[in-house]
């Protein structure tokens, strides 16, 4: 080991040193070798039979150790002896931000006096940022720790998968010097060439198995962010990078559908339901909500363009996610956009994004549109999304599709007493009237809104049913329409008669496939018997139904004049009834007329309800 050269005088054991020419003097025979470190309290002794002579802080550790043995390997030490100044201080020295911090430089000490130390994944890689903060290179002595370290790096670290990982994982606390020396670049590499090696022969990826998905998603999310990059970069499927960022979500990120389940509540008054969604923020302290909202953006940047790389249903947990965290509004616009892609793929229940409150506000807000459960503009916005794209690529397969999906959506918001008619018929009107080639989910989703609110006025509830083909209905959604008392007079009628047709229109249908059948069979199948006398009596059934509506009619009409008889002002009522009465009769005089504005007022009226429903 070469050393610097003794000045003139000095002793010939070599036990008196003077420093000559800004060097330090080294004996020729280091002695001070020390057997092991022993730990007192917060200070670490070298145990040898020679006094220490310098004191090192790392942390809130001292060391007291041997000055030459240090001075011999570490260039940085070395330059500080010269320094007058240590000397005022006894030989005190503080290592700031040393990389490692006081376990790897006990492991420094070891090496530097000639203890074994032990190199393994979990500990090279602060190794050789220490040794680099401490300059211990070859000038000083052959085969030095920033030598063996690369060794070990190179040579048995990278050529490992395991191995790499954990070295990774510890350079998270090693900023910024695994970064500067290249730590962090070559294990990104190598983990991404094994992730995705190339097939010598076929040059395809083979990456089927993703059984390197667990372990990525270990890493910190920059690590993460490097390693899809270089996969993404050697030819990986998009469909691969998907699944690779969500197995990352599902690991990192809260799950929303979950954490949200429960979260309805009563406030304010028994009669006055809150729909109020806990922030998981509120809990979490800044440092997390920054963290959480670093992994969501840095994810939704790696996300492939290509549809079909993630699932709709992890773009809306993105989404949900993005809103709780209060992501940027570009970044929320970005997932709206992705998602009205891929809106065919989504169910209900995915849709229900809750509408967060804000920070600053309290438990109620004061407008009912802000107390709604569900965040509906979210929805509209993704849904004109759709539509757009749809005109663009002049497509109409999706809309079929997505009006079950809509229909169903609005059956799940009308349960909520908050919900305005506007938003909801907004929301309902979003699609053209031929993407319905049926409107039994509509239906339905009108029906529970009128139960929840039970208060609308008759205008909203003619305003709210328009919005319906009762054309498009089915047999049994016609026949329980026509017993809804709370559907309008007028739609009850036009129900009854689209349910007449309809039946009238199967029996013939039926009829001439039975004819049909019996050209080619001798006898006709059982099944279809049962079926025409089945539809023969539902409407035989429906013509009492009508018989016994139009009784109702007269026998109220009745009623009323005989009541009205005594009164001047009894000629208006009798009026109105009569053309009650003749739309029953006439079906294309069922139209815009006043029928029954001021039914609700009658008890009359409310008796005719009675009384058909008794017969349903």
């Amino acid at each position: 080991m070469p050393h610097p050269q003794s000045p003139v005088g000095s002793d010939a054991d070599g036990t008196d040193h003077q420093p000559y020419d800004q060097s330090i003097v080294v004996p020729n025979k280091l002695i001070l070798a020390a057997d092991s470190f022993e730990r007192k309290e917060l200070s670490w002794f070298a145990t040898t039979q020679i006094p220490t002579d310098l004191a090192i802080q790392v942390q809130d550790v001292i060391f007291n150790v041997h000055k030459y043995p240090l001075v011999s390997k570490c260039g940085y030490i070395r330059q500080l002896e010269l320094q007058p100044s240590i000397s005022k201080f006894r030989h005190d020295l503080k290592l700031e931000k040393f990389p490692g911090g006081p376990d790897t430089f006990e492991m420094i000490l070891q090496f530097c006096y000639g203890l074994p130390a032990d190199l393994n994944p979990n500990n090279i890689a602060a190794l050789r940022c220490a040794s680099e903060y401490l300059e211990m290179t070859e000038e000083f002595e052959d085969g030095n720790l920033i030598t063996k370290a690369e060794a070990f790096l190179t040579f048995v670290v990278l050529a490992s998968w395991k191995d790499t990982i954990t070295v990774l994982k510890s350079c998270e606390t090693l900023s910024p010097w695994a970064e500067n020396l290249q730590i962090v670049r070559r294990c990104c590499d190598s983990i991404a060439y094994k992730a995705s090696r190339e097939n010598s022969s076929t040059g395809e990826i083979v990456s089927e198995e993703s059984w390197w998905l667990d372990d990525v998603a270990t890493l910190r999310i920059d690590h993460f962010m490097r390693i899809t990059t270089a996969i993404k970069a050697k030819g990986t499927k998009a469909e691969i990078i998907g699944k690779c960022i969500m197995h990352y979500a599902g690991k990192w990120l809260p799950d929303m559908d979950e954490g949200l389940e429960g979260l309805r509540g009563y406030g304010f008054g028994k009669s006055e339901l809150q729909f109020s969604v806990l922030r998981r923020k509120e809990e979490e302290s800044a440092g997390q909500n920054k963290e959480q909202r670093t992994i969501i953006e840095s994810l939704v940047s790696m996300l492939p363009s290509q549809n079909g790389a993630v699932s709709c249903k992890f773009l809306l947990q993105m989404l949900k996610t993005a809103m709780v965290y209060s992501a940027s509004p570009a970044l929320i616009t970005d997932l709206e956009k992705r998602i009205g892609l891929m809106l065919e793929d989504a169910n209900a229940n995915d849709l229900l994004i809750p509408n967060y409150k804000d920070e600053d506000q309290g438990l109620m807000l004061n407008s009912p549109e802000q107390r709604t459960m569900h965040n509906i503009d979210v929805v509209q916005r993704i849904l004109d999304y759709f539509l757009m794209h749809e005109q663009q690529q002049q497509q109409k397969i999706g809309k079929t599709t997505v009006s079950k999906l809509l229909d169903n959506y609005l059956a799940e918001i009308a349960r909520d007493p908050n919900l305005s008619i506007t938003k909801f018929q907004a929301l309902a009107e979003s699609l053209p009237e031929n993407a319905r080639s049926c409107d039994d989910g509509l239906y339905r989703a009108i029906d529970i809104y009128l139960k929840t609110h039970p208060s609308l006025s008759e205008h909203d509830r003619r305003r709210l049913c328009k919005i319906m083909n009762c054309e498009k209905l089915s047999i049994d959604a016609c026949m329980h329409a026509a017993q809804n008392d709370r559907l309008p007079l007028r739609i009850v009628v036009q129900v009854l008669f689209s349910e007449q047709a309809k039946m009238r229109m199967a029996m013939q249908g039926k009829e001439s496939s039975i004819i049909a059948d019996n050209s080619e069979q001798e006898e006709p199948r059982p099944s279809t018997n049962t079926e025409i006398k089945n539809l023969k009596s539902e409407l035989e059934n429906v013509k009492t139904k009508m018989a016994e509506l139009q009784n109702d009619y007269s026998d109220l009409q009745q009623e009323y004049e005989k009541i009205t008889s005594k009164h001047k002002n009894a000629s208006p009522w009798i009026l109105n009834w009569r053309k009650i009465k003749n739309s029953l009769h006439v079906v294309a005089e069922s139209d815009d007329n006043g029928d029954g504005q001021q039914r609700q007022n009658k008890p009359g009226f409310r008796l005719s309800f009675r009384r058909r429903r008794s017969v349903s």
